[in-house]
């Protein structure tokens, strides 16, 4: 068995693969061979059409441009998440979470100035002047920003299985990743129990010293390998179902929207998602609470709602089961996206643990065989704690909400993980801080559960903040921020595109680049 590290084989191709395998031939070169297997006839699951800002990091960093990114992959600009119906169901329940942070957010306590000054303004429209370019559907960026530069911050929404075409072609011209289209039919094992191959009905035994599970949610590594079992998380959070839909805009020129918008329904929610020709629309739902056919029918009445027609649409069924591994590095096998589980889309993680994941490999890529076992426990250990993260963020969203209008709304808001009720209850004393987030990366900062958290509705106790409340610098301070966030909204309102006609000019003319 080799000690060096020099040959890496990933199963598994779509975004999870062929991103890992960018990740790593990009950063290490031809001193590592990476080989992604990749069977014929497993098509990708195609999910996961948005990305956090991160991606244009990752895109930069593996050298693939914003506008082929926008040409070939149905390409928009994301800016954080609408979410409608989720507090209590009326006609104006709805509130944002932007991708920028509050003007001024380390310098004062905006919270209790808004408390103070503003409480019937909501949070984020004060906070950010991002949720004002959402509702006028306005894009990031003016035409003439270089690419991944950014006047507000931003992801995408994207094809995924046409990113995944990108990124396959790009890591075969570009980056050296040789590719192997076969079925595997067997593991062959070390003495101690690493793999030391994959066996393919074509073109034999695939050694390597680090492999990397790509298969999904089969996870054929480390799942029926080596039987690493999945925690699931369905007592905390209840999907495993999705019905999706392609739904064509009315018209050619209809609006893109600049944020995913996630709506409330009677056992889960609906994403609505604007790509360039078609939204992508689904409904995310407990199978415990909802049948299919039922939720078919939620689905439809909202694309109608919305000014779609679906009745010629087929809806395509997705089943997961949420929850994550008890470790994602066994061994000489580490598991990346599906593989390493999923919980659900809701403010779209998935991507961004694909990405964090093939990073934290590729940086900390052991020099040898003899190292391997503590970068696996400092990955296993960085990932626990990432994916405790989501789903205490995820549930966030549903125990603040006053909906009781069916079972599932009753039931979600009674299951909260103690890691999360410890947190509110500090929260009705003071706001969420970096403090209790104490991680160099974490998965949201505590922006983000200010955005949702007061966004929901929750707000602290009357006691809480007192002595903020008359300290007059702060309020004074905070003013003077807000009255920052208002001017900016003024001037962006004023002089950046729409979201479609940013789009069209990256079409027509491209993106300088940095």
């Amino acid at each position: 068995m080799t000690e060096v590290i020099k040959q890496i084989v990933i199963l598994g191709g779509g975004s999870a693969g062929w991103l890992s395998a960018a990740l790593i031939a990009a950063e290490h070169g031809v001193g590592l061979q990476v080989t992604l297997l990749e069977s014929p006839d497993v098509p990708a699951i195609g999910v996961g059409e948005g990305t956090w800002p991160t991606m244009r990091d990752t895109l930069h960093k593996i050298g693939i441009s914003e506008t082929d990114l926008v040409r070939e992959c149905e390409a928009t600009f994301k800016q954080g998440s609408k979410f409608v119906g989720w507090v209590n169901g009326r006609a104006d329940d709805q509130y944002a979470h932007p991708f920028v942070l509050p003007q001024g957010y380390t310098e004062a306590n905006l919270v209790a100035a808004w408390l103070q000054q503003h409480a019937n303004v909501p949070f984020a429209e004060l906070m950010s002047f991002q949720p004002h370019l959402c509702a006028a559907g306005l894009a990031p960026k003016q035409a003439a920003t270089p690419e991944f530069a950014a006047v507000a911050n931003y992801g995408y929404h994207f094809d995924a299985v046409k990113f995944g075409h990108l990124l396959r072609r790009h890591c075969l011209e570009k980056l050296g990743v040789k590719h192997v289209q076969d079925h595997m039919v067997g593991v062959n094992s070390h003495a101690n129990g690493d793999i030391a191959s994959l066996q393919t009905q074509v073109h034999g035994a695939l050694s390597a010293d680090l492999f990397i599970d790509c298969s999904g949610m089969a996870s054929l590594l480390l799942g029926q390998h080596f039987g690493v079992p999945l925690l699931s998380q369905q007592d905390v959070l209840f999907n495993d179902s999705a019905l999706a839909l392609q739904v064509p805009y009315a018209q050619v020129d209809s609006p893109i929207a600049s944020q995913t918008i996630s709506t409330a329904q009677s056992c889960g929610w609906i994403w609505d998602i604007g790509l360039q020709t078609r939204r992508g629309i689904g409904y995310v739902y407990s199978s415990a609470h909802c049948s299919d056919e039922a939720a078919e029918i939620e689905l439809r009445a909202y694309v109608t709602k919305t000014g779609g027609a679906a009745e010629h649409l087929a809806a395509r069924k997705l089943s997961f089961k949420p929850g994550y591994r008890a470790k994602f590095w066994h061994k000489n096998c580490v598991a990346i996206g599906l593989s390493a589980g999923f919980i659900e889309p809701l403010e779209a993680s998935a991507l961004a643990l694909v990405e964090l994941s093939a990073t934290l490999v590729s940086e900390e890529m052991p020099a040898n065989r003899a190292l391997m076992d503590i970068a696996a426990q400092r990955f296993n250990d960085a990932f626990t704690y990432r994916w405790e993260r989501v789903i205490d963020f995820l549930k966030l969203h549903y125990v603040l909400s006053q909906r009781r209008d069916s079972a599932y709304w009753r039931e979600q808001a009674a299951s909260t993980p103690p890691r999360l009720q410890e947190l509110l209850a500090q929260w009705q004393h003071r706001p969420p801080s970096r403090h209790d987030f104490h991680r160099i990366e974490e998965m949201f900062p505590s922006a983000s559960y200010q955005y949702v958290l007061y966004g929901m509705g929750f707000r602290p106790l009357p006691s809480a903040g007192a002595r903020r409340s008359e300290d007059a610098a702060n309020a004074q301070k905070a003013a003077g921020f807000f009255s920052e966030t208002a001017q900016l909204t003024r001037r962006m309102l004023g002089a950046l595109p729409s979201n479609r006609a940013l789009i069209a000019h990256i079409q027509q003319h491209g993106l300088h680049s940095i």
